[in-house]
């Protein structure tokens, strides 16, 4: 690898941008492609699906190398659905930060060993960041801690975006976005009620059903 390849692969890794290292197996020729720009490359549907199932593999005569940021799951609330979604998330690989300014919930008792913020989302969520390779997901039912969440969301790449609450309180969550200026398009992002309709009953079932939904976000789209 060259110098100067080396030094661009480091340099995204450090800001969290997803690229991919492709080398021609007959002359050696590296280029560096960043998941961005992946329309306009002649491996345009290859690369597509290696940066969704972070796969690397060979070509049409060229090495395809991804190098993913690692993913990162953001939780607004620190409740008992959160408690059950974290465990299934660290194993699936993401990063988990929770977010919630009401320090009676987000206590490293009730959270051992994870990243806790107990503050507000709009004071957490622009010192963390949001990216293509991170998931939200808010889950207190408390329009003034989840709106200032999704309102960041909105304004990111996210891959995903979940809210917790019924279709009534999707509603009503969709008329107050729209009244800070949001479209119909933008909203329709937030997936909400949150996770896949599996009937699910309880903490334990609804975090199987947001993992699913979020898994089909992160590997298919949409």
């Amino acid at each position: 690898m060259k110098a100067q390849t080396l030094k661009a692969l480091l340099a995204a890794r450090a800001n969290r941008q997803a690229v991919a290292l492709v080398t021609d197996l007959a002359s050696g020729a590296e280029r560096i492609v960043r998941r961005a720009d992946t329309k306009n490359d002649p491996l345009a549907e290859q690369l597509d699906q290696a940066f969704r199932f972070d796969q690397s593999g060979t070509h049409e005569g060229q090495f395809v190398n991804i190098h993913n940021p690692p993913l990162r799951l953001i939780i607004i609330g620190a409740v008992h659905i959160a408690q059950a979604v974290i465990p299934m998330a660290e194993q699936a690989g993401y990063q988990v930060s929770v977010i919630d300014p009401r320090g009676a919930f987000a206590t490293g008792t009730r959270f051992p060993g994870v990243e806790l913020h107990a503050d507000w989302p709009d004071e957490v969520i622009p010192k963390i960041g949001l990216d293509a390779r991170t998931a939200l997901i808010a889950l207190t039912h408390d329009p003034k801690i989840d709106d200032p969440a999704l309102n960041a969301a909105l304004k990111s790449d996210l891959f995903y975006i979940g809210a917790l609450g019924s279709k009534k309180t999707q509603s009503a969550r969709q008329e107050r976005l729209k009244a800070q200026g949001f479209s119909d398009d933008a909203i329709a992002r937030i997936h909400g009620p949150i996770g896949l309709n599996i009937g699910a009953k309880g903490a334990p079932e609804i975090a199987i059903s947001i993992m699913a939904e979020m898994t089909k976000a992160l590997r298919l789209g949409g």
